[in-house]
């Protein structure tokens, strides 16, 4: 189809309808979990200890810039900002962050903030992996700067002590068992947060998006500037909300990508929710791909209606009878195999990866030959830095063990590719110390200098949450809907008419007059 990018003077349209790479990515780490740990009363040996207070807790320090050591051009630092921020000159934390200078400088309008998804998703990987195509494609007009949120990354890292079993992504979502029993989910729920209340010390209790939210504007004044233009991803999208909520005097031009729900009552809770309907949305695409017979080897079916039965099928087959990987011994059980579709789901280019998965399981009765696409577990702070926000941002978690049974089973019935698990327990059932911050609502109060982009069949979050963003923010806001599916749209998926959107706002500030459609685009 040809592009176009067409303006609907009626709002967003509502016919339509959440976070991770494969699992042998980085980027796996950075999508929202669903586990969590508790907060803990008190700093195990292993665990990083605050440092003490800066010589002004209360103005934030000027940054010693230095070549970050991979000598690829960008400028990393550290900046000390106060653990409690109710006690601004009291113990502090590093947080790392890094920088790309404009390349123009004479095009330099301001600095651009890279909000990276999550929680746990680092700031200065996202200037790394993006930073030199963003600068680039916005023809120098920005610095182009990211932290790695307190927890993770470079920075003073999070640590629950959790076993290598705990931190396995298909366990650390509350996968249930092929019945449904979450009886396993429940016992881990509680040993994670039992965990993390011994372990995590005062810097786990602190992780949460309002302190993230602080820690970024200390940044901005640590960067010398009163205004930052930002691009968030995913959860980033409700952080960049969040601080345009708090701090809209400091916001310049404002890009969110692949939005959450932002209401108070469904944020985090409601994010994995979600995602059971969301699989629903992008399956027919892959089913699509997989019987294109151009797919050769890897067409797994002469039909795309036929796709998702047979999908359903073996994910049941391995329930019972799991096969192992040659290059791990790890077990490929039917959950593994539903948590790596969810994964693969998030970009048309990892579908050849999952159709390889699922042709090797069909076949043979011996180990398997393809990789194991989960041969690792996540590490402590990846795994901490997760849960705690996830658990601390909201203190109106179900306590009841059966109302969770009673969800699963609902869940279950109504979406069988994700099988109960986004309506499972976590940690946060048996949380202790909830952050004392209440989940922010965002409002149409504040300039109208946000502009949103959306693909109609998004995986992680879906389209209806986005229009519940788009709808807090009022005339704060534009929304560009993009005609495609997967998990991140501007320079990621291929449209250029959403591509064109946004780098028109972030580089003249223009945004289209009302909310906006781009057409599908041929895909190879």
């Amino acid at each position: 189809m040809r592009e176009r990018l067409a303006v609907w003077a009626d709002g967003p349209r509502t016919n339509h309808p959440y976070l991770m790479r494969p699992l042998t990515r980085k980027a796996l780490v950075t999508t929202l979990s669903a586990a969590a740990c508790a907060a803990g009363l008190t700093a195990p040996a292993h665990a990083v200890t605050p440092t003490a207070p800066a010589a002004s807790a209360t103005k934030a320090p000027r940054l010693a810039w230095q070549p970050c050591a991979e000598k690829d051009g960008r400028e990393c630092a550290t900046l000390p900002v106060p653990l409690d921020y109710s006690r601004p000159g009291g113990p502090s934390v590093d947080v790392a962050v890094s920088r790309l200078r404009s390349d123009h400088p004479e095009a330099r309008r301001g600095t651009l903030l890279l909000i990276p998804g999550g929680p746990g998703g680092s700031g200065r990987e996202e200037v790394a992996n993006r930073g030199a195509k963003l600068r680039k494609e916005t023809g120098g007009a920005y610095d182009i700067v990211g932290l790695d949120p307190r927890g993770t990354g470079g920075s003073a890292k999070a640590d629950c002590g959790l076993s290598e079993d705990d931190r396995q992504m298909v366990n650390l979502r509350p996968w249930p068992g092929p019945d449904g029993d979450i009886s396993a989910n429940v016992a881990r729920a509680r040993r994670v947060a039992d965990a993390c209340a011994r372990n995590g010390g005062a810097l786990l209790r602190s992780l949460s998006t309002a302190n993230e939210v602080r820690d970024l504007d200390r940044f901005r004044q640590a960067l010398g500037e009163e205004k930052l233009s930002a691009l968030g991803v995913s959860y980033g999208t409700y952080v960049g909300a969040v601080y345009a909520q708090k701090f809209p005097q400091h916001t310049d031009r404002w890009v969110l990508d692949s939005s959450g729900d932002p209401d108070p009552e469904r944020v985090e809770r409601g994010w994995l929710a979600n995602m059971s309907g969301a699989a629903d949305d992008r399956f027919p695409d892959f089913a699509k791909w997989a019987a294109d017979p151009a797919r050769g080897e890897r067409r797994l079916a002469a039909k795309a209606s036929d796709v998702r039965p047979m999908f359903l099928a073996l994910a049941a087959e391995l329930d019972r009878k799991p096969r192992r990987f040659a290059d791990t011994g790890h077990e490929l059980t039917g959950n593994l195999l539903r948590q790596v579709l969810q994964n693969s789901l998030y970009s048309d280019a990892d579908f050849p990866h999952l159709a390889d998965l699922i042709r090797a399981a069909r076949t043979g009765t011996g180990p398997l030959t393809v990789a194991d696409p989960a041969p690792r577990p996540l590490s402590q702070a990846d795994a901490a830095i997760f849960v705690g926000v996830v658990c601390n941002d909201v203190d109106t978690w179900p306590r009841s063990i059966p109302s969770y049974a009673r969800a699963v089973a609902t869940d279950r019935a109504r979406h069988p590719l994700t099988a109960g698990m986004p309506a499972g327990i976590l940690p946060c059932a048996f949380w202790k110390t909830p952050s004392a911050d209440k989940p922010t609502r965002i409002t149409p109060n504040g300039p109208s200098n946000v502009l949103m982009i959306q693909n109609l069949r998004d995986p992680a979050t879906p389209y209806r949450g986005a229009l519940k963003m788009r709808a807090a923010f009022g005339e704060r806001a534009r929304l560009v809907t993009v005609d495609a599916g997967g998990h991140g749209v501007y320079l990621d998926n291929g449209n250029a008419c959403g591509d064109r959107a946004v780098t028109k706002f972030l580089v003249r500030g223009e945004r289209p007059g009302a909310d906006a459609f781009c057409s599908a685009e041929p895909r190879g």
